[in-house]
């Protein structure tokens, strides 16, 4: 009966959902974003040394390149993008640019797990990854309304501030990874950067963005992003490192 009574409260307690945070993401938090942007390519080129010579010019790209964004989540090289930006991997090979600032360096990256149901992938570069995201608490409500931005290649650190359209319950009542929805438009090459809170903690990874499409005008409604379960993901983390045991080296 008390087993019961506990975990009726526990329910109830899990149903009232907090205010959100009134912060809005700042100077700190737009910083922390270009700090850590990253960016994934996925070309049949070997390494990108000649495009780094050219300073990652646009008309000197490799012009078989896919690509997207990056969110470094880790200090030893690891790091999510959405899984779309892989969709065409197969014979190819994947680069993470990263770096401190605007010297970003093309590493190899190995996959290491993939969603396509989520919409996330994790990628592992042998590099030092000192600038990286920690996540918002899994235990913590996030809750419809809190304030947030995005990064992204294309969008870079100067994304709208907007707010969670969605509202996100603490990771124990749920055991798989969520999709989540924000009210700030995402532009082509964001896909895979991050979901930022007021306080530069990261919420999720950018996955799409939604259109509605009455006759002939289409108008925006909503950006999708992705939050893995964290307990899972650093479960994979875990036993990656255990199996690879990677030398890492230093780029900035």
């Amino acid at each position: 009966m008390l087993g019961a009574l506990l975990a009726g409260c526990l329910v109830q307690a899990c149903s009232v959902v907090p205010p959100p945070d009134p912060a809005i993401p700042g100077p700190q938090a737009r910083t922390l974003v270009r700090q850590r942007a990253s960016v994934v390519v996925v070309t049949s080129r070997a390494d990108l040394t000649h495009w780094l010579n050219r300073k990652f010019s646009p008309s000197r790209a490799t012009c078989d390149a896919d690509g997207g964004s990056a969110t470094p989540i880790s200090p030893d090289g690891y790091f999510l993008t959405a899984d779309h930006v892989l969709e065409r991997i197969a014979g190819r090979n994947v680069f993470v640019l990263y770096g401190s600032g605007a010297r970003l360096t093309p590493v190899k990256a190995r996959v290491v797990w993939r969603s396509g149901g989520a919409d996330l992938a994790l990628l592992h570069i042998p590099v030092s990854t000192a600038a990286y995201y920690h996540w918002t608490p899994a235990g913590s409500w996030l809750p419809e309304g809190s304030r947030v931005i995005h990064g992204g290649i294309a969008t870079g650190s100067a994304s709208a501030s907007g707010k969670l359209a969605t509202s996100l319950a603490p990771e124990g009542a749920f055991t798989g990874d969520r999709k989540f929805k924000i009210d700030i438009p995402l532009q082509p090459g964001d896909s895979g950067g991050p979901v930022v809170d007021a306080h530069g903690a990261l919420v999720g990874i950018n996955s799409a963005v939604e259109y509605l499409v009455p006759m002939e005008t289409a108008f925006f409604v909503d950006s999708e992003a992705s939050r893995p379960n964290l307990r899972r993901l650093e479960s994979r983390l875990r036993t990656d490192r255990a199996r690879n045991s990677p030398t890492l080296r230093s780029v900035e």
